[in-house]
């Protein structure tokens, strides 16, 4: 372990000449040496790729609550522990079939359900009347419900949404679609609140969609919460337009007539079809613990160590797919080694009495691969209360650089201006007194198609209202790969982007005032 004495002539300095040499000081204890001491043990084969609920992911969380108590960090008080238990469940299907007049369909060719949003039944289910129901829309500028009885009944319909001779859409009456025709679930949801009894939607878009589904189908979703919460839905099939056309049997004609109808008056039609249809769906559900790991270094102001200034980072990644193991070196072992150089910075003046003023909360997280869960978790059961949390300093993937850069000096800030202004102006002024790196604000716009402000683990803590900044130096092309291995990780540039991050932290730790919450926008929640 790395030690810092530090020694400051404070009789002939001014405070904030203090304040600046003692985060200096601080900041070059994060060195590019033991980042990759810990990437080359995190991203070791020994950890398996850190998958949630997997053996890896156990040793990692106990590596890092090692390295805490190394640090001199104690246990939190509350459970004795560096540990917060997250239970997750895993849901796949143990069987998924379908047959329609005795013909059988595939799964995730002709049709596809989501085990995660399918409620539990050990009962086939057997239909024999649908109403086709145009597109299953419930909409002020238009609705297929609108007097009609549906309560009990099985409904078909159409992806997407009616437009006009125009090729205007009904409901945003424009060019551009409403969510109607991106998000499934408000059709489901709309067949809910009717009391259907399943929805059946139609597809253009099934190729694209089952593509994506595959991914959580074949290795199973982990999701938080019980299998209780399934029955929350009803069941919901996305077919291939094929597949429509065979459970429309003699009807199909009239159901394109009534569908070109709606094109051309805007006006719902509905009609009742004779079907014998099959459906098997049974789970396969088993219970899959894991842990946030918490590293608490209490303040040192009696008023202002009740606040937290949270450092998070998430350790988990991919696991293995068969023989490959997904090392994860970049994603996310450099941001968690990098969270672990700031705890030993924020503990080193601890010890030294020095600070921080405010108590900093290095919070390592797990379930981000498998969205987010580990900080969503973490934000709808804080162990410390979200209303004294000042702000949340997330690192994701700082460790390579991805192939909009030639020169390596840059990181990517993504969400400082999001909640407070004054989060934005620290970081630019710690940047442009100690590290001097050129900060690239691409993926902080709004319009940004790769939507990364939504992507890591700061989010859910925005979602609460709480500022965030977002450390993060891009793709390449070993992400989400067998081949992010340690080897490709540039340490002491890593290191800078950390140094930055600490920085950051230590001001809204140490200034006299609370950062305020002065932009609004519909992120919060």
């Amino acid at each position: 372990m790395k030690k810092l004495i530090l020694f400051f002539a404070f009789c002939t300095t001014s405070i904030v000449a203090q304040e600046s040499s003692i985060s200096a000081a601080l900041a070059k204890t994060i060195d590019g040496a033991t980042l990759k001491e810990h990437v080359y043990t995190l991203a070791s084969d020994a950890y398996e790729g850190r998958e949630t609920g997997t053996e890896g992911n156990t040793k990692a969380a106990t590596y890092i609550a090692d390295q805490f108590a190394s640090y001199g960090i104690p246990p939190l008080q509350s459970t004795g522990t560096y540990y917060q238990n997250v239970d997750f469940t895993v849901f796949k299907w143990d069987t998924i079939a379908l047959s329609i007049s005795g013909q059988s369909s595939e799964h995730l060719s002709e049709f596809f359900a989501i085990p995660q949003n399918f409620p539990i039944t050990d009962k086939p289910i057997d239909i024999s009347s649908m109403v086709f129901l145009g597109y299953g829309i419930d909409d002020p500028a238009y609705s297929d419900y609108k007097g009609v009885d549906v309560r009990g009944k099985n409904l078909l319909v159409y992806g997407g949404e009616p437009r006009d001779e125009y090729e205007r859409y009904r409901i945003s009456k424009s060019v551009e679609p409403s969510a109607w025709s991106s998000d499934p679930s408000l059709k489901v949801k709309a067949a809910k609140d009717a009391g259907a009894a399943s929805i059946w939607i139609i597809e253009e878009r099934f190729r694209a969609m089952a593509s994506f589904a595959r991914r959580n189908l074949l290795n199973g979703s982990v999701q938080m919460g019980s299998p209780d919460q399934l029955n929350e839905y009803i069941p919901h099939v996305i077919v291939t337009a094929t597949i429509g056309q065979q459970i429309a049997g003699k009807k199909v004609k009239k159901i394109i007539k009534l569908r070109d109808k709606i094109t051309k008056t805007g006006k719902a039609h509905h009609t009742t079809i004779p079907v014998d249809l099959e459906l098997i769906a049974r789970h396969e559900i088993k219970s899959t613990p894991s842990v946030n790991v918490l590293g608490y270094i209490e303040g040192t102001d009696p008023d202002l160590k009740k606040e937290v200034v949270i450092v998070s980072a998430h350790f988990d990644h991919l696991g293995k797919r068969g023989d490959d193991i997904y090392n994860g070196a970049d994603d996310n072992a450099s941001g968690t080694s990098g969270v672990l150089e700031i705890a030993q910075a924020f503990a080193i003046a601890k010890k030294e009495g020095k600070g921080p003023r405010r108590s900093v909360l290095c919070l390592l997280l797990t379930g981000e691969e498998k969205g987010l869960l580990g900080s969503q978790y973490y934000a709808e059961h804080p162990i410390f209360p979200l209303e004294n949390t000042v702000a949340d300093v997330n690192i994701d993937m700082i460790g390579r650089m991805d192939k909009l850069h030639t020169d390596t000096n840059y990181v990517y800030v993504i969400g400082s201006n999001r909640l407070s202004t004054e989060l934005h102006e620290i970081n630019e002024s710690v940047n442009n007194l100690y590290t001097k790196i050129n900060l690239d604000y691409t993926y902080n716009a709004e319009d940004d198609p790769n939507r990364y402000y939504y992507r890591s683990d700061h989010y859910n803590f925005a979602k609460k209202g709480i500022p965030a900044i977002f450390f993060f130096a891009g793709t390449h092309p070993d992400y989400h790969r067998p081949t992010d291995t340690p080897d490709k990780i540039m340490y002491d540039r890593a290191a800078l982007i950390a140094q930055l991050a600490f920085h950051t932290a230590w001001e809204l730790a140490n200034r006299n005032d609370r950062i305020k919450v002065d932009v609004s926008t519909s992120d919060k929640s």
